[in-house]
């Protein structure tokens, strides 16, 4: 069934080049057709294009396909080209000419295009969920560790003391920037296109508040052209939103395989944890933050290759948007797989206690005693010099103080702030 059936059948392999995996995608999207499909026929009612006898009869068979769906009991049949023939369908199937009025006063367009936003709606507040969580682990652990140091690096030379809570809390509030990108992906799709049809609006008069209102939409694309114009740049924006949260995640694995090898060893995991080489019999490997970091790095590049797909398309729709769910719904998911493993994991990391006390790290406190003598009135540059000499005749010997109090340094870590800037970004989803 095609709902353009104009009496002709498309060559087989014209039509299985051009719906491709379509139908298994579009599985993720029945609950959310239907969802659009009720409040586009209350819309109906309303409006007299159906009668206050029919709505009941339609809400009824409509909720019951509904409920199969949130059972994970929809099907689209073979020959059915994807969800919305398959929902039309077996409304005719149960109601006869009754089930052909749904599709009264819209698209496919626009149809599809509900059906993603709201479908993007609530990726984008679960991913934001699972974004908490890590946050909040990480936060947790950076309150356990706030004491215990670490040698800090830059050009990956050891340079000055860090300490595990310093570590973990900068990973916290890497991710409240992310949040925000995932608010911004979320107010993109929290708007309305129904109505907007082919993407130039209708003769029917429609009531498009009455639908944006029903489906819980924060706004209306007012502007039906505008409406359409969204396919693609919905999907794009949530694409940066995971490519932020991608690479925070990213970072963090590649920072936990460098610090579990045995030139670092500043922290481990249960044995059960790790994995294991064919051949060298006392290999623990980081695997799972290797995998994450592989899976994150792809992520990036999920931006990337939507813009690519839709730099070029003029205003309308085009065929070429289908291929939008078959990028960003696995990204989604693996996303979200990533931040349960990382919480897991974290759930059973062992930080490895005085690591600084190796005489390896003695240049950490190099700047340390700069800022000490500088305290104690020597000027800075002499100071600096005094210790830099006394590096180069292999003579500095280190006092091991460290006394950092500003905001956000070690003695001061400022995670209550951080929590409430993270908590500030959540009340936009209403989390």
């Amino acid at each position: 069934m095609k709902l353009w059936n104009k009496g002709f059948e498309p060559d087989k392999a014209i039509e299985e080049f051009t719906v491709g995996n379509d139908r298994e995608l579009d599985l993720r999207l029945a609950r959310y057709d239907v969802i659009g499909s009720m409040a586009h026929i209350r819309m109906l009612e309303s409006i007299g294009l159906l009668g206050s006898d029919e709505l009941p009869v339609l809400l009824e068979a409509l909720q019951r396909i509904l409920e199969s769906a949130e059972r994970g009991e929809f099907v689209i049949e073979e020959g059915v080209e994807d969800v919305h023939s398959q929902v039309e369908l077996m409304l005719t199937r149960e109601l006869g000419d009754l089930g052909k009025k749904i599709h009264s006063g819209r698209s496919r367009n626009d149809q599809v295009l509900v059906d993603l936003k709201l479908f993007m709606r609530d990726e984008l507040k679960m991913l934001a969920e699972r974004i908490k969580v890590v946050f909040d682990r990480l936060q947790s652990l950076s309150n356990e560790h706030k004491d215990t140091l670490m040698p800090g690096y830059t050009h990956l030379q050891v340079a000055m003391p860090s300490s595990f809570g310093l570590w973990f809390g900068a990973y916290a509030e890497s991710l409240v920037d992310d949040m925000e990108m995932v608010v911004a992906a979320y107010n993109i799709a929290n708007q309305n296109p129904l109505g907007s049809a082919a993407g130039y609006g209708s003769s029917f008069p429609l009531n498009r508040t009455m639908t944006t209102e029903l489906l819980g939409f924060g706004a209306l694309h007012y502007n039906v052209v505008a409406a359409q114009m969204s396919r693609g740049k919905t999907e794009r924006a949530a694409a940066y939103a995971i490519a932020s949260v991608a690479s925070t995640l990213g970072k963090f694995a590649m920072d936990v395989c460098l610090f579990m090898c045995q030139n670092y060893g500043f922290i481990s995991f249960p044995d059960n944890l790790t994995t294991g080489s064919s051949i060298m019999p006392h290999k623990k490997n980081p695997d799972v933050f290797e995998i994450m970091r592989g899976k994150c790095n792809r992520l990036q590049s999920v931006p990337n290759e939507i813009s690519l797909l839709t730099t070029n398309l003029p205003l309308g729709y085009h065929r070429d948007l289908q291929l939008l769910k078959d990028i960003i719904f696995p990204a989604t998911t693996t996303l979200c797989q990533c931040l349960d493993m990382c919480d897991f994991m974290l759930q059973n990391i062992i930080i490895k206690q005085d690591i600084i006390e190796d005489e390896r790290y003695n240049y950490l406190f190099t700047v340390e005693d700069v800022n000490r003598l500088t305290l104690s009135g020597v000027p800075f540059r002499e100071a600096y010099r005094e210790v830099g000499m006394a590096v180069q005749r292999g003579e500095y010997t280190p006092t091991r103080e460290v006394n950092h109090t500003h905001e956000g340094s070690i003695g001061n870590l400022c995670n209550d702030k951080i929590a409430e800037k993270m908590n500030k970004v959540l009340e936009k989803f209403g989390l």
